[in-house]
């Protein structure tokens, strides 16, 4: 049985992109939710600023779908005009399928968000993979790209090593950031063809479960390294330490 969201953080366009994103996966996999201790959110995230006190978002988890596991961070906090929502969909260590993400964000009067599929192969050197998993997000990608009023996001060569090529990381005014929704859909409905259709012997070109599980796991530890991203020195001043490291556990998942 699929479970509906458990939070409103509002109507904003960060919001309704992650909800409507994150519906579709809860629907289209059936997926479960993870409740918290007390029933509601898996973690929620209590303001550690001196300006705001109480819950100013949520850590949700979810699974089912053949999926290791989906991971959901929102932040809403008004005095400092942040509304952020993260997703991540991961699926098996020794899956060849990629990772799915979303960030969707509204900081101050500035519009971002982040939308790939994280590769499992290296595609420098596997060419058959590139072609099969990632070639044909190229039409939406060039689309999205193409959008008037985005920008590129401020990320650092060694954030943009360790996701893909097709990566739409951008900056946007309310007018583009409305737009996006076409490419979001498309990249989600490819990795549900992916999901449900595998990826074929060909294109993994021999590498096995065993490789696939290592190199997923050394990735997700570059990706949510704070040396790495500094946006997690950013949230440690606003949820405290503890949550952070509670937050890159389920997303890293040496638990697997």
């Amino acid at each position: 049985m699929s479970q509906a969201p458990a939070q409103a953080v509002g109507e904003s366009l960060p919001h309704k992109l992650f909800d409507t994103t994150l519906q579709r996966l809860i629907d289209t996999l059936e997926l479960e939710e993870l409740a918290g201790s007390d029933g509601g959110a898996y973690l929620p995230l209590i303001s550690r600023l001196p300006m705001v006190q109480g819950e100013v978002g949520n850590v949700r988890l979810f699974q089912g779908g053949g999926l290791f596991r989906v991971v959901t961070c929102s932040l809403a906090v008004a005095p400092i005009q942040l509304d952020s929502h993260m997703l991540f969909a991961f699926t098996p260590a020794a899956s060849p399928v990629p990772h799915f993400t979303l960030d969707s964000v509204k900081a101050g009067e500035h519009f971002a968000f982040h939308l790939d599929l994280i590769p499992r192969l290296d595609l420098g050197a596997n060419l058959a993979y590139m072609d099969e998993v990632f070639t044909p997000l190229t039409p939406a990608y060039e689309a999205a790209a193409a959008i008037e009023g985005l920008s590129q996001a401020q990320l650092s060569p060694r954030q943009h090593a360790v996701m893909s090529p097709w990566m739409l990381a951008n900056r946007a005014t309310a007018e583009a950031f409305a737009g996006i929704d076409t490419a979001v859909e498309a990249y989600q409905q490819h990795w549900f063809t992916l999901l449900r259709n595998g990826v074929s012997a060909a294109a993994r070109e021999g590498v096995t479960d065993a490789e696939l599980a290592r190199r997923n796991l050394r990735n997700k530890r570059i990706i949510f390294d704070p040396d790495v991203d500094p946006v997690w020195e950013r949230i440690t001043a606003m949820i405290g330490a503890e949550a952070v490291a509670a937050q890159r556990a389920l997303l890293i998942g040496e638990d697997e």
